[in-house]
C-alpha cells in the first residue's frame, strides 16, 4: 500500500523554486525540499518539449539520488517552467540588461509559459509516476523601453524565466492570462492536486483547519 501524505511524512519537494513552495503550502500540503543539482541548459537546437522532458527527468533523478530515507518518502514532485515566445526558449536573465532584452521580446504581444512536472510514488525511480505539461497564454500590454527598464531595474524577475513575476509587480504588465495561473507562477496546483487526489496520496483533502 502506498504511503499517504501526512505532516510526518510529506511530499518531498524537488526545487528550490520559493514560488512553488508557496503553492503547495497554500493547498495545505505538507512539503519537504531536496534539491539535487542539474544542468538547465537548453543544448543546441532542442525544442521546447524535448527541453522539459530531459530537465525534469534530471531533477526527479538528482532528488531521488539525495533521499536520505527512500523508504519513507510517500511521493517526489519535481517541475520546470519555460517561457516560449516565436518557437525559443526564454529562461531566466543574466543580468539587468539581459533582463530588459528578454522584456522587450514579450511586451505588446502573447507568449506561452509551459510547466512540466513529474511525481513520482515513493522514493524509487521506479515507482508509478505521473508526468504532465501544462500550457498558459500569456498577453502582454505594451510597454516603452523607459518602463521596461525600471521594471528589470527592480531585481524582481532576475530569478525568473522570461524576467518577469505575473504574482509581483510584473503584474501590471500581464494584460490578460488564458489558463492556469498559478501555472505561470511555476507550478499548475489544479493538475497537481488532482493527481494527488487520484492517486490516492492525500487523505480527506481538503483538510479543515486545526
Amino acid at each position: 500500500m502506498d504511503m499517504l501524505i501526512t505532516d510526518g511524512t510529506p511530499l518531498v519537494l524537488g526545487s528550490g523554486s520559493p514560488r512553488r513552495r508557496e503553492i503547495l503550502t497554500s493547498l495545505g500540503v505538507p512539503i519537504a525540499i531536496v534539491v539535487g543539482s542539474v544542468d538547465e541548459t537548453p543544448r543546441g537546437s532542442e525544442d521546447a518539449a524535448t527541453y522539459l522532458s530531459r530537465v525534469v527527468a534530471d531533477k526527479l533523478g538528482a532528488a531521488v539520488a539525495k533521499l536520505a530515507q527512500p523508504e519513507n518518502v510517500p511521493a517526489v514532485l519535481v517541475a520546470d517552467t519555460i517561457v516560449v515566445v516565436d518557437g525559443e526558449i526564454l529562461g531566466k536573465p543574466r543580468d539587468e540588461r539581459d533582463a530588459v532584452t528578454l522584456l522587450g521580446r514579450i511586451v505588446g504581444r502573447s507568449h506561452r509559459v509551459q510547466t512540466r512536472y513529474a511525481l513520482l510514488v515513493g522514493g524509487a525511480l521506479d515507482g508509478r509516476r505521473i508526468e504532465r505539461t501544462v500550457e498558459s497564454c500569456v498577453t502582454m500590454r505594451s510597454a516603452s523601453p523607459e518602463v521596461v527598464a525600471r521594471y528589470a531595474a527592480t531585481g524582481e524577475g532576475l530569478d525568473k524565466a522570461g524576467a518577469y513575476a505575473a504574482q509581483g509587480i510584473g503584474a501590471f504588465l500581464v494584460e490578460k492570462i488564458e489558463g492556469s495561473f498559478t501555472n505561470v507562477v511555476g507550478l499548475p496546483a489544479c493538475e497537481v492536486a488532482r493527481d494527488l487526489m487520484e492517486l490516492g496520496l492525500l487523505p480527506e483533502f481538503p483538510r479543515a483547519r486545526t
